[in-house]
């Protein structure tokens, strides 16, 4: 685990900065679609959002979720990224929701800097959105 000062500018400025954007979600993406086929489906969706653990635990402790609730809330989480609902999730839906959920991310975190503990992952966005700050502060 590591720990970023974060605010809403950083995530905003990782957002809007296209190349690096699109490039950590084509990673994410690419991770994610298990089968190789272009494509995330449903089941794929759901496998992130269940390593992810943003559902079934409260502040790190286990919740128990009712299993129907969960296939509910995996299935409205699938429909919103499946904006064509051609039943599968393609690169562009994918960035566009990510894109969607940062920004919603930036505005919730405002202008003031906040100390955040980040899991060691790679992938992570926030963590890339801290990185990209730092190196612009680097090579100033």
């Amino acid at each position: 685990m590591g720990v970023v000062i974060i605010d809403g500018t950083t995530v905003r400025d990782f957002v809007n900065d296209d190349a690096a954007f699109t490039k950590s979600v084509d990673d994410q993406f690419a991770a994610l679609d298990l089968n190789n086929d272009g494509v995330l489906s449903r089941s794929e969706l759901r496998t992130a959002f269940e390593s992810m653990r943003l559902i079934e635990s409260h502040f790190g402790i286990d919740a128990a979720t009712p299993p129907e609730d969960l296939k509910n809330l995996y299935d409205s989480i699938f429909d919103k990224f499946d904006g064509d609902k051609s039943g599968t999730v393609d690169r562009g839906e994918f960035l566009a929701e990510m894109r969607k959920i940062m920004l919603a991310i930036a505005d919730g975190l405002g202008s003031f800097p906040i100390r955040m503990v980040l899991e060691d992952d790679p992938s992570n966005l926030l963590q890339k959105a801290a990185d990209l700050e730092a190196s612009k502060l680097v090579n100033k």
